[in-house]
């Protein structure tokens, strides 16, 4: 399917590899040019090349923290009047309800809520002016059906999801959509780190604990990168205009919903 948006051009954060480099893969192979951002230079520079060298597209880095205000100042001076958004960030850490305390929830909110919001307020204006634009915000299956050990970020980007629902409906009108990406397990670092998290608790290997995960969703497998980039940029495309301020789950079945 042409999906109508070469020529544009969108930032994608946290974009050096998993989700985020999913993402900006799809995008360049829709034939839109990038403005990728992560903390490591060395990952975010061999992605580019990579972009470069098999979709032929324009690639600017910016090796930022994108949580750190210093760091997205950069990031948004690079980016300049892009008319795609991809905003994401690692999760905070697993634990208990009992370890988490203010600072914790503080750091958190910072990564998974209040930086996207931040990056919204400064992109969408000038897309509101142009009358086009999209924003997909990567988030997580726990909005939808809370994860006990995620506590910090079941309550970031729930606060994010309700930033969302109100002011995608007040921008839609000038032709800009905000919609939210929620993956399950997916094949990254973030689920290699879970599997640890799972084999240091039950002292079993890691083929087993990612083998327990994996029969706790329906499609019997993590999903992979790609076809999580692929919905994004369906997203981003001319043809979903008239989907706004949607969560749209990617997490193979797992959550189980009727609606």
């Amino acid at each position: 399917m042409e999906l109508g948006i070469k020529g544009k051009t969108a930032l994608v954060c946290a974009s050096s590899k998993g989700l985020g480099r999913g993402c900006a893969e799809a995008l360049a192979e829709a034939g839109v040019s990038l403005v990728l951002n992560a903390r490591g230079a060395e990952a975010l520079e061999q992605t580019a090349d990579h972009i470069r060298t098999t979709y032929g597209v324009d690639v600017t880095c910016v090796a930022a923290d994108i949580t750190d205000e210093a760091g997205r100042a950069r990031v948004l001076e690079a980016a300049g009047d892009v008319d795609i958004l991809v905003t994401n960030a690692g999760g905070p850490p697993p634990g208990m309800w009992s370890d988490w305390e203010r600072d914790d929830f503080i750091k958190a909110l910072d990564a998974n809520m209040l930086t996207p919001i931040a990056l919204i307020k400064a992109l969408v204006p000038g897309m509101m002016e142009r009358g086009w634009g999209r924003v997909v915000n990567i988030t997580s299956q726990s909005v939808k059906a809370p994860i006990a050990v995620l506590g910090l970020s079941n309550s970031a980007r729930a606060g994010l999801t309700g930033y969302v629902a109100g002011t995608s409906r007040q921008v839609a009108g000038k032709g800009v959509t905000i919609n939210n990406l929620l993956p399950g397990i997916h094949d990254t670092d973030r689920a290699t780190a879970l599997d640890g998290g799972i084999m240091k608790q039950q002292g079993i290997t890691r083929e087993v604990a990612r083998a327990q995960r994996e029969a706790t969703i329906p499609a019997d497998r993590y999903g992979t990168a790609a076809e999580f980039g692929a919905a994004c940029a369906f997203l981003c495309s001319t043809h979903a205009g008239f989907i706004v301020g949607q969560n749209l789950l990617l997490d193979g079945g797992g959550t189980n919903f009727t609606i």
